[in-house]
């Protein structure tokens, strides 16, 4: 009895950490980021971001709290909240993260019952004899508690902490599989938006065309043109019917991406018709933005909860070197006779303590130390370098969020004068004061200056979603 309460006693108690401490991360990332200068300046509290979501001029949320902004605010589009939200329930990639969690969470509930003794009850019978012994029967009943290691030297709760920091690892894995498949959706969603268009304008642009080469296939049955021109204007026709079988094609294969995201049939109702402005809800972010914030997003997070755990480990290697004490105890009773097992007169305990003394081990605890101090090395440096990862991540989201803007300007500038040369081209042609070569040359700059612009168009809403990505943001559903 006295045993188990001293077992009970100690393992209630606290015991000695062996674990160093935790180094310190050295990424070597400036303080601030590489802002470009046409990005705005705001001086304002993470109170006023939520609020700023949703109203009028939504460029002037606070980039500091951009993790706090929910996906639901971010985005405006209600169609694609609604796959988002579909896929948050829905998608199998998800789900594994998920399941992951619950596995370490019950590893870690393995690993943490070793810091406590098992209590169980046994009941036995021991039955001897031999050629000149008489058969004897003993039974024995009782409650007690086997092989438990009493901590002196924090191996066991040093064991504990690592899983402990595992699972904790694998909470934020999950949400940075969260995060990027919010992130994928909405890049699926803005492709499939991207496509449909360019569809648009290559049918359109094939309709013209097709108008075009009937027109010239008339006039040279006059003989008012050669069959050059009418053999040019062909290429144009096809080049355009080529082009509209192409993005139907990309088209069915963004339905298709999206469908396994969102992990079930997506409806047609809830499929862009066409690339619209409106996807987001914000547009430039403001400077003055410290680079501290990479620290909330999961995956750096996830990289410090596993150097925690590979230092963890370290103290419960430098443990393995002392000596440990594993310790068997009884409570029961013990009769010859089952009928008077528990009568009294019958108590008995016993008490088997266990020292293990390493003295030769042939060089393997000293390889499991240094093993443990190089997953250390190795977890620090992952550690920095998930750091530095996301600090390129969002310094190159910035860099874009100037020059997109710049081409999407540009862009429309070309598509506008494409459009007019065009029509001045098609005026002069028709008048005879110019080649059907210059026409053609109109109208293939023409045509591709609508391409970019749609892709441009694309890539700079794509590019909102990246940084609102890389900042942290997509974990939570409303804003905080």
């Amino acid at each position: 009895m006295h045993a188990l309460a001293l077992a009970v006693t100690l393992a209630m108690t606290g015991c000695v950490s062996l674990a160093p401490k935790l180094p310190a991360a050295d990424a070597a990332i400036p303080g601030e980021w590489p802002l470009p200068p046409t990005t705005q300046a705001f001086a304002g509290t993470a109170a006023e971001t939520a609020a700023s979501t949703t109203s009028a001029d939504p460029t002037t949320a606070s980039a500091v709290a951009v993790a706090d902004i929910g996906w639901r605010d971010f985005f405006v589009d209600q169609n694609l909240e609604d796959l988002i939200g579909r896929a948050l329930d829905n998608n199998r990639d998800l789900r594994v993260a998920v399941l992951n969690v619950e596995k370490a969470r019950a590893q870690y509930r393995i690993q943490r019952a070793d810091r406590l003794p098992a209590v169980g009850a046994s009941a036995e019978l021991q039955r001897t004899g031999g050629d000149n012994r008489q058969v004897s029967d003993v039974y024995t009943a009782g409650v007690g508690i086997a092989n438990f290691e009493l901590d002196l030297f924090g191996r066991v709760r040093s064991l504990s902490q690592a899983a402990l920091q595992r699972y904790f690892a694998e909470e934020e894995n999950r949400r940075s599989a969260q995060l990027s498949l919010i992130a994928e959706v909405a890049n699926a969603y803005l492709t499939l938006a991207a496509d449909r268009e360019l569809l648009s304008v290559s049918e359109a642009t094939l309709k013209n065309q097709q108008a075009a080469y009937d027109l010239t296939e008339k006039r040279r049955e006059l003989g008012a043109v050669s069959g050059l021109e009418v053999s040019q204007a062909r290429t144009q026709v096809e080049t355009a019917r080529a082009d509209a079988a192409r993005y139907a094609g990309q088209v069915a294969q963004d339905i298709n991406a999206l469908n396994l995201l969102v992990g079930e049939p997506v409806d047609a109702a809830l499929l862009p018709q066409r690339l619209t402005d409106g996807t987001t809800g914000i547009g430039a972010l403001p400077a003055g933005l410290p680079s501290e914030v990479l620290l909330r997003r999961p995956d750096v997070q996830q990289a410090e909860h596993l150097l925690r755990a590979a230092n963890a480990n370290i103290g419960a290697a430098r443990a393995a070197f002392f000596p440990s004490i594993s310790l068997t105890g009884l409570l029961g009773s013990s009769s010859n006779e089952l009928s008077g097992l528990f009568d009294s007169n019958t108590r008995v305990w016993t008490v088997n303590p266990v020292v293990n003394i390493p003295i030769f081990q042939g060089g393997k605890l000293r390889a499991g130390l240094g093993s443990a101090k190089a997953d250390q090395g190795i977890a620090l440096a992952q550690y920095e370098k998930a750091i530095q990862s996301g600090f390129r991540d969002v310094a190159d989201a910035l860099a874009l969020t100037a020059t997109l803007a710049e081409q999407r300007q540009a862009q429309e500038a070309l598509v506008e004068a494409a459009t007019r040369a065009d029509q001045l081209s098609t005026a002069r042609y028709k008048a005879g004061r110019d080649s059907y070569l210059n026409q053609l040359d109109a109208q293939r700059t023409l045509y591709a200056a609508q391409q970019g612009l749609v892709s441009t168009r694309r890539a700079e809403q794509a590019n909102r979603v990246t940084l609102y990505k890389v900042l942290g943001g997509g974990w939570n559903e409303r804003s905080q």
